[in-house]
């Protein structure tokens, strides 16, 4: 059998790529800002973009069905300042509570979305766009103008903050979860064929809509639960929190590999896509970017890395094809 070259290795799988501008990355970053990768910086890289990371792992079940949904960070929103609300009214300070309260809030959301994409047919973005409005509204209506501060959640922080092992337990327990469930799973192969083909998938005894209403309550939930997990990390409850933050879980996605037309990308892919999106949000004010020009910079490097995703496919497309004429 014929030894495969480093670059024939590299673009033969998307993850390999990315790991690839993930050490190149980190190389760069560590000469221009020799500290960066210090404990106390990587774990801050992980807490502070554990909200980003958990929902990636929602988009890419609804991206995988060719969906999208910009209504997750209004959600997150939603959900975070009931729970913060329900804190400083002294209703409720039980932490296991206070994170199903945030986890049923989400999967309403979501499963609503889900219904309505699936059985009215609306356009996900739009359905989405219309159930961003609406969750962010209800955020600003259950604060009535306040907010929740420090002391409010005090008890409730303790779970997110600083050296706490919270946020990192709840994240590495659901890529693993995840991971187990897209590779090894009968309804993680669903998922796959109704992104690859929906009509296939009905034809072969699939049920599409079931499928479909599905991954946008599993994205509800996550949203839910990072709302929950932002009040903790961050000790406050603001109806504008994570205002935005939406693009930056579709890009750790298209990043990690993920098609936007469906039925393509892994656990694994959207991880690597969404820790790059982390590293760089960390590493551009330390390595002297302006704030001013830093998004034009992510900008640009996210733009890259999707560029060398659609090489590294149509690589990947011509290889297979080349064995399959041999």
């Amino acid at each position: 059998m014929k030894k495969k070259s480093i670059l024939q290795t590299l673009t033969g799988s998307r993850e390999m790529s990315l790991v690839a501008v993930l050490v190149v990355l980190l190389i760069v970053i560590e000469i221009m800002s020799p500290s960066f990768l210090s404990p106390t910086n990587v774990s801050q890289i992980f807490r502070n973009n554990a909200l980003t990371m958990l929902m990636a792992l929602g988009m890419l079940c609804v991206m995988l069905t060719a969906g999208i949904d910009i209504s997750i960070t209004s959600t997150l929103a939603f959900a975070g300042m009931t729970i913060g609300m329900l804190q400083k009214h002294d209703v409720i300070h039980n932490t296991f509570l206070l994170f199903v309260i945030g986890v049923v809030i989400g999967i309403a959301c979501g499963l609503l979305n889900g219904i309505i994409i699936a059985k009215a047919k609306v356009a996900p973005i739009i359905c989405t766009m219309g159930f961003m409005y609406i969750w962010r509204g209800m955020a600003y209506v259950i604060s009535g103008n306040t907010w929740a501060s420090g002391a409010d959640v005090a008890g409730f922080s303790d779970f997110g903050k600083e050296g706490s092992a919270g946020p990192y337990i709840i994240l590495i327990a659901a890529y693993v979860i995840f991971f187990v469930f897209m590779k090894w799973t009968r309804f993680g192969r669903k998922i796959y064929a109704v992104g690859s083909n929906a009509e296939a998938a009905r034809i072969s005894g699939i049920d599409v809509d079931k499928t479909v209403i599905s991954v946008y309550t599993i994205m509800g939930l996550l949203a839910g639960l990072a709302g929950v997990l932002s009040v903790s990390i961050y000790a406050s409850a603001q109806p504008n929190m994570q205002y935005g933050k939406e693009m930056d879980v579709i890009a750790a996605c298209v990043i990690g590999g993920v098609s936007m037309s469906g039925g393509r990308g892994s656990v694994t892919g959207t991880f690597l896509g969404a820790l790059i999106i982390a590293i760089i949000a960390k590493a551009l004010p330390l390595v002297g970017i302006d704030s001013i020009a830093q998004n034009l910079v992510k900008g640009i490097i996210i733009l890259a890395v999707v560029i060398l995703n659609v090489i590294t496919q149509r690589m990947m497309d011509h290889q297979n094809l080349v064995r399959r004429e041999m």
